[in-house]
């Protein structure tokens, strides 16, 4: 994700997902503090980068040599099921809460989406 100079790349087979404001009022009409809807178990929001995926290791780079590392080819990964753009609704205990460029936003793992929503 690219903002003003700065890139922000993500790793592995995590997301960054842009923070879904939380209901401010119950349905009775009582109104929430933030620290009420950051305390909940599930949360959802949109995911604006995702990462490569798992990697791969090379097969045949280790048949004969289990210890040799080699560099003969591009690196392969296991793809995403997350694809930017998606509504995904997550584990709030496994998400890492970051902040770039003035903005907040979370860095979840993949196996932590519990579902996903796509247009």
């Amino acid at each position: 994700m690219k903002k003003g100079r700065k890139e922000l790349l993500v790793v592995g087979d995590r997301v960054l997902i842009k923070l879904e404001e939380g209901e401010e009022r119950t349905k009775v009409g009582l109104y929430l503090p933030a620290t009420a809807v950051e305390n909940q178990q599930v949360q959802g929001g949109t995911i604006v980068a995702t990462g490569p995926g798992q990697p791969l290791p090379e097969v045949s780079d280790h048949l004969d040599e289990p210890w040799r590392i080699g560099s003969a080819g591009q690196q392969k990964y296991v793809p995403m099921q997350a694809q930017v753009g998606d509504y995904a609704i997550f584990f709030r205990k496994a998400a890492v809460e970051i902040t770039f460029e003035n903005e907040r936003y979370l860095v979840v793992p993949q196996a932590a989406i519990l579902a996903l929503s796509r247009e």
